[in-house]
């Protein structure tokens, strides 16, 4: 019987978690340095000591009777049929991907969910940190209470990878292993095992990203480091141990957070060491052609925006972006962040990503001391990882998604109506009709240009969009500024190939430094990951918590609470349908929530109700927030004859750790004149 792919996550971190406590890894390393030697076989030693003589080694240990063990699950019912599987994968291969459903620990699994002995990987395990100062003070979490947590997340190829959440400490604990695969998917020899050679051409780093979460569930980008694996080329047995400092964030990115200790690992050996001049060749080669096409394209840029200026002095005064600082504070062509992304399975349509993104949640840049904030782009992976943003990290990955949809999809950079810088998204179709895609609501505006040579007695149309003005367009293949006489956003005419209209960059510039040729910071785009948080008792464990506040709110007022369940469970149909509205458009389901609510009310009886939406799932941050609304006071607090409350929560999740968490309270009782 074939179990479905998130299942099979489940069981393999499952399997994972018990052999982390078993501590397997160390003791089959043990093993095999007793029963061999310590001589660990090379690529071409395979006959000598093969996969038989290891089994047998690690049988007569009795580690594989103690792993058979431990993995007993008791006081289960499931027939064998439903064992058979994860029966399978464990006797088969060992897992690379875990999925852990109580610590929400998520991964991107492969398209192999086994270990493929055809492919070479690569084993990042971290040992530990260090040096972490900000937290010197902090004693041990007691037993039983919240603490602040931090957590690593790892992109490497596409793979996507997050360690469990350690206790913020001066030392912290991590301890966690990851499989990286190390495959060439391009060229004749994307069959073949990869040797040292093509190794050594995966100049694609390590991105690893420190997140701080606090125990209101606040998130903090500490660092984002990039990490050159191939180091480990050079070393015997392909095995090396290095410190890695992570460095602070946009102006800090020169002080250091701390040190994470890092063990890499190739398997299997490659039949070739490398020497370390050969290591250091290379990668100076590339970053030297790097920086050579970053200067011509910097030389390029200039020339084209004096050339920009020259058509009109005024602009100056326009909101043209072509570079912008990412999180590490170095200044990248801002079409390097755009990048077509595939939701796979996760998003179905358009507007539904449009709704993702808008519950991520917004923040601006923040800086140490006063004055004005300086604006900061974070990489995909980076912004993905806090899970919130700003309105350009948003618009960014709403592009990416569109483009992955097949739209021809674009980043606008203006102003809004009172003059504040903005980022949205713009999208036209074939036939030229130009939409609006405000990323932080999810809001679509179709835009009607207005011709300023129509006669006064011409109706103009009412623009609804919040836009006041607009400097640039690009994505990751194209960039236009704004030439036209105005650059307000409502008599702005969107046709591209009109040069008169829109100064274009020379798609052979942007090549150089966005194509797939050139060494570009994030070569692969980052994957979404599926959202392991369980709606249901995600809903009910905030329902619980909101009823026990309203309990003592009333408490304190002299007030006895009764809950109306029927009432409660009435309110559901609301909420889903709001939530269908803002991902699609579309209004259904309230002409049935009218008739159910009527006939639930007694005559006599007045029904009042109060919804709202929140991107997080803090039960006294949401009450506080609902309860400044009069209408949710009076709702909480209501007084008077027969008074029955009703309280609904539904959590919607969406992918990465997004969700969009509706409550509704609402009240009924007679009324009395």
């Amino acid at each position: 019987m074939a179990l479905p792919p998130e299942k099979v996550a489940e069981l393999k971190q499952i399997i994972h978690n018990e052999l982390n406590k078993m501590d397997v890894h160390n003791k089959i390393q043990e093993v095999l340095a007793e029963s061999f030697q310590g001589e660990l076989p090379r690529e071409g030693d395979v006959e000598t000591i093969g996969e038989q003589e290891i089994l047998e080694a690690l049988r007569k240990k009795g580690i594989v009777d103690d792993i058979m063990q431990q993995l007993q699950i008791s006081g289960t019912s499931e027939s064998h049929e439903e064992r058979l599987p994860w029966q399978q994968t464990l006797s088969t291969k060992p897992a690379t991907h875990h999925v852990d459903r109580e610590s929400t620990f998520q991964t991107v699994p492969l398209n192999k969910a086994s270990v493929d002995p055809t492919r070479r990987y690569l084993y990042f395990q971290l040992t530990g940190g260090k040096a972490f100062l900000e937290h010197l003070q902090e004693g041990e979490p007691l037993p039983g209470r919240q603490c602040s947590t931090f957590t690593i997340h790892l992109h490497f190829r596409g793979q996507r990878f997050k360690t469990k959440p350690v206790p913020c400490a001066c030392d912290p604990d991590f301890k966690e292993g990851f499989l990286l695969e190390l495959h060439d998917q391009k060229g004749g020899d994307a069959s073949r095992m990869a040797d040292a050679t093509t190794l050594l051409a995966m100049s694609d780093p390590i991105h690893l990203v420190l997140i701080k979460t606090e125990p209101s569930g606040d998130t903090t980008l500490l660092s984002s480091n990039h990490l050159d694996w191939r180091t480990v080329l050079c070393c015997d047995f392909a095995r090396q141990s290095i410190p890695v400092e992570l460095m602070g964030i946009g102006e800090e990115n020169k002080v250091p957070v701390g040190i994470i200790e890092v063990k890499l690992e190739v398997l299997p050996i490659p039949q070739q060491i490398l020497s370390n001049e050969v290591i250091a060749t290379q990668v100076n080669l590339e970053r030297s052609r790097v920086s050579e096409r970053e200067r011509l394209f910097l030389v390029y840029a200039k020339q084209w925006w004096k050339e920009y200026l020259q058509i009109r002095e005024t602009h100056q005064n326009r909101l043209v972006k072509i570079f912008a600082q990412d999180e590490n504070a170095a200044n990248r062509f801002v079409c390097l962040y755009v990048k077509p992304l595939r939701a796979g399975r996760l998003l179905d349509t358009p507007r539904q990503a449009a709704r993702f993104i808008s519950v991520i949640g917004f923040e601006r840049s923040s800086t140490v001391g006063g004055g004005q904030p300086k604006e900061q782009w974070n990489s995909s992976h980076a912004f993905l990882c806090k899970n919130r943003g700003d309105c350009e990290d948003h618009a960014i990955l709403l592009c990416n998604l569109l483009l992955g949809f097949g739209l021809n999809a674009f980043v606008c950079v203006g102003t809004k109506v009172k003059g504040a810088a903005q980022t949205w998204v713009v999208t036209i179709s074939p036939d030229g009709l130009v939409t609006f895609w405000e990323s932080l609501s999810g809001h679509r505006y179709i835009h009607q240009p207005v011709n300023p040579d129509d006669p006064p007695s011409v109706q103009l149309p009412r623009p609804q969009y919040p836009f006041r003005t607009i400097g640039c367009i690009f994505n990751h293949r194209t960039f236009f500024a704004n030439c036209q006489p105005s650059d307000n956003v409502d008599v702005c005419c969107f046709d591209l190939h009109d040069e008169s209209l829109w100064k274009s960059m020379s798609p052979d510039a942007i090549q150089s430094v966005c194509g797939t040729s050139s060494q570009s910071l994030w070569p692969h785009p980052v994957p979404l990951i599926s959202n392991l948080l369980d709606s249901s008792l995600a809903s009910n464990d905030l329902e619980l918590q909101l009823r026990a506040l309203v309990v003592d709110q009333r408490k304190d007022m002299g007030l006895t609470t009764v809950w109306d369940d029927e009432l409660s469970y009435l309110l559901n149909q609301a909420l889903a349908a709001y939530e269908l509205e803002r991902s699609t458009g579309v209004t259904a389901g309230n002409e049935e929530f009218q008739h159910a609510i009527r006939k639930a009310i007694p005559d006599g009886h007045t029904f009042k109700g109060f919804p709202i939406q929140f991107v997080h799932r803090n039960a006294r941050r949401a009450f506080s927030t609902c309860f400044r609304s009069p209408v949710c006071e009076e709702i909480v607090c209501c007084r008077g004859d027969h008074v029955r409350l009703g309280l609904r929560v539904r959590v919607f999740c969406y992918p990465e750790s997004a969700c969009a968490v509706w409550i509704m309270f609402a009240c009924k009782y007679k009324s009395v004149l």
